[in-house]
């Protein structure tokens, strides 16, 4: 029987919340979450005065580490880690605290640096995008601090926490239930350009090329920004994002408010509406100071920076999981999500792969690695459905494919493959159909022509035993039709049948019959890698 890759989980212990996440290990590829919590427990509620945590707080967050570990071992979690941030590396008492978690919940909180909260943040967000040639900064602004960082796909380049957070600023601004007045928040703006002076010097000196922003605050000003302009939405990708200009006007509305109104305004966490306007103070102030005209949104943080930090302790493992990429490592964190056949895809994605390439060789198409990297992406996941159920498991995939958070993607890009793998199986895609709405003229023809690739790709592997080895297309000139050919030793009988039942697309498309035919491996080309 094979065994159990290793349960473990993290508890990320923050000024406002704490978060915990329960994960499995996979090889090579980080990990695969299994649980997700969150308690807001406002650690640093009234520390920031007095450098001490409240007997509550204490009391508050000790119980909510021991009710995680309790759900984390549940879960079979074989070892639990627990970072503990601005607040408890602040308080005097903080001792108190690790000693009362210990007692509770018997496990060890580490307290960490506000650089080391830097890094891991930084690790945690830039896992899940695509950076490519560019650098990006991060804000990400919690209850106690604000880290910044500057980096690109390989590194950071700038690592630095202020303190500046969104409790600490409220406590000491906006402590009460009223409106505020333009000069009032003029004055906390006032605080957070002093504390950031030095740290905007060494920004303009590195540079950067895009913003992005995590945690609660931007979170939280980012679903407020989409409710009041919906149409000012970011269409380039699957992650929120929004302009300097929209969060100046929707903040000048926020601090105008009086709390109980400030927590209906849509989009409005309500654990959060006392605090909002300290932590829109900070979010505006610097990116006036630091030139961002549009900030991306992202939902990781520095409890995805504590699992992959752990995760990928060797060396050997860190660097895998990086060759990997975002884009790939989020496509099968979704197949093995789905327990999908992994050795059915790898080899139905090869042959798709070899037959992209054969018609491009033969001038049937002038698509180029974009899109032969979808097609590799829909050829993966073209089973998933099958995790629901064998009948229809095409639309099914679809659906799992159309409503997961894979990372690095745009929607476009998502339509696209879960299109390709919707028509995997029958159907011709048209026009009228409502899956295909939100698709241009060009990218139906691609969809089109990507699942007729994949529907004979799966004919070719119909046993899934990986019986053909590799395969050949040949035009035949003097009798305008297609030649197969596929290379196996074996008895491939069915593997024609899965391809002579799968090729009316295929030859709809490309305007000609298909015929196959099967040779020895021994007449084989070299075969591809």
């Amino acid at each position: 029987m094979k065994a159990e890759s290793p349960i473990f989980a993290a508890i990320d212990i923050g000024t406002n919340s704490i978060r915990l996440a329960v994960v499995r290990k996979e090889a090579g590829q980080g990990f695969t979450t299994l649980a997700q919590h969150r308690e807001v427990v406002r650690l640093g509620e009234g520390e920031f005065d007095t450098n001490q945590m409240t007997p509550d707080a204490i009391k508050r967050g000790s119980l909510v580490c021991a009710k995680f570990a309790e759900v984390a071992r549940g879960f079979g979690a074989q070892e639990i880690i627990a970072f503990a941030t601005s607040a408890t590396r602040e308080a005097e008492n903080r001792d108190e605290f690790v000693e009362r978690v210990r007692e509770q919940a018997d496990i060890e909180v580490r307290v960490i640096s506000g650089v080391e909260e830097a890094r891991l943040i930084w690790l945690g967000v830039s896992s899940g995008i695509d950076l490519g040639k560019r650098k990006a900064i991060l804000m990400d602004i919690g209850g106690g601090s604000t880290e910044v960082i500057i980096g690109n796909k390989q590194e950071y380049l700038l690592l630095d926490s202020l303190k500046l957070g969104a409790i600490r600023l409220s406590s000491r601004f906006f402590t009460s239930a009223k409106a505020y007045t333009a000069e009032e928040f003029a004055q906390a703006q006032e605080y957070v350009r002093a504390t950031a002076g030095q740290l905007s010097r060494k920004i303009g000196q590195v540079g950067f090329d895009i913003g992005m922003g995590s945690a609660g605050t931007i979170v939280t000003l980012g679903e407020i920004i989409a409710r009041r302009n919906p149409e000012g939405r970011d269409g380039a990708g699957r992650q929120p994002s929004f302009t300097l200009r929209d969060l100046r006007a929707t903040v000048e509305t926020l601090y105008r408010l009086p709390l109980e109104e400030r927590r209906r305004v849509p989009g409005m966490d309500a654990n959060r509406a006392d605090i909002i306007v300290g932590g829109s103070a900070i979010l505006l102030t610097l990116m006036e100071m630091f030139h961002i005209e549009r900030l991306t949104v992202s939902e990781r943080g520095l409890r995805d920076g504590i699992l992959l930090d752990h995760t990928l302790r060797e060396e050997e493992e860190r660097e895998q999981y990086q060759e990997v990429g975002v884009r790939r490592r989020s496509i099968l964190q979704l197949a093995r999500a789905c327990n999908y056949e992994g050795e059915h895809a790898a080899h139905t994605s090869f042959i798709a792969l070899r037959l992209f390439e054969e018609l491009k060789k033969l001038g049937e198409h002038d698509y180029g690695l974009a899109e032969r990297e979808l097609l590799d992406y829909s050829a993966i996941t073209h089973d998933i459905g099958n995790f629901l159920s064998h009948s229809n498991h095409q639309k099914h995939a679809y659906y799992l494919i159309r409503n997961s958070d894979l990372l690095g993607f745009n929607d476009t890009e998502i339509d696209i493959v879960a299109n390709v793998a919707l028509y995997h199986r029958k159907g011709f895609p048209k026009k009228k159909h409502e899956n295909l709405m939100n698709l241009s003229k060009a990218e139906r023809r691609l969809v089109a022509v990507l699942a007729a690739i994949l529907r004979v790709a799966e004919g070719v592997d119909r046993s899934h035993l990986l019986l053909v080895k590799d395969i050949r297309l040949e035009r035949l000139s003097n009798s305008r039709r297609y030649l197969l050919t596929l290379f196996s030793d074996a008895d491939c009988q069915m593997e024609i049948w899965g391809v002579q039942n799968n090729r009316d697309l295929f030859e709809f498309l490309f305007e000609a019959p298909l015929h196959i035919q099967v040779v020895p491996l021994s007449e084989a080309p070299k075969l591809a890698t």
